[in-house]
């Protein structure tokens, strides 16, 4: 009797040290985030000019956050690039007025959330071009750029399927999509 109680009380602290070591990776893993996070936010503020702080979303934003494709998406009511963006590179997409509620809702008639994390849509392809064959997961955030104006979006696209989950938690993005649209509107004004 007093063998079979202690099998228990040992099964039982097992279990309890499996949990322990669990919570406290995943309080690494996210104390891991909020630093990438901070970094990349840091990043957003270093550049000074608009068409620097554009392209660094590619090139530090992007690899920052371990992202294979970042894109900005803004709403045009003439729905074309206007040739002096071209030089910006990819990382601008001039889309239909209508394209970032069609896109989050993947052509649904459903609320618009601010932040979507998801494996990609077949119609990926329009939004990040070459690299649409290799995106496999994307995180999109809805971008609100004040009044009068179209809204825009965020559109992080990773090779990882795993990487961008809806069940994963989207409140960290959603801070950084907030300080994003705050250094686009004063870039805006």
């Amino acid at each position: 009797l007093r063998g079979i109680a202690m099998e228990r009380l040992e099964s039982r602290l097992d279990r309890l040290e499996d949990t322990h070591r669990t919570v406290i990776a995943a309080a690494y893993e996210n104390l891991a985030g909020t630093n990438q996070v901070h970094r990349a936010i840091l990043q957003l503020m270093d550049p000074l000019s608009f068409e620097d702080f554009l392209k660094s979303l590619a090139t530090d934003v992007g690899p920052t956050l371990r992202v294979d494709c970042a894109r900005l998406v803004l709403e045009s009511v003439q729905g074309e690039a206007d040739r002096s963006l071209r030089r910006l590179g990819d990382v601008l997409y001039i889309a239909q007025s209508g394209f970032v509620a069609d896109y989050i809702s993947a052509g649904k008639n459903v609320p618009i959330r601010s932040v979507v994390l998801r494996q990609v849509q077949p119609a990926n392809d329009l939004l990040y071009g070459e690299k649409a064959g290799w995106i496999r997961s994307e995180a999109l955030m809805k971008l609100d750029f004040g009044k009068g104006r179209l809204p825009g979006m965020l559109a992080l696209g990773a090779e990882d399927p795993h990487q961008f989950k809806s069940t994963h938690g989207t409140d960290l993005l959603a801070f950084f999509a907030g300080v994003f649209e705050r250094t686009m509107r004063r870039w805006l004004s």
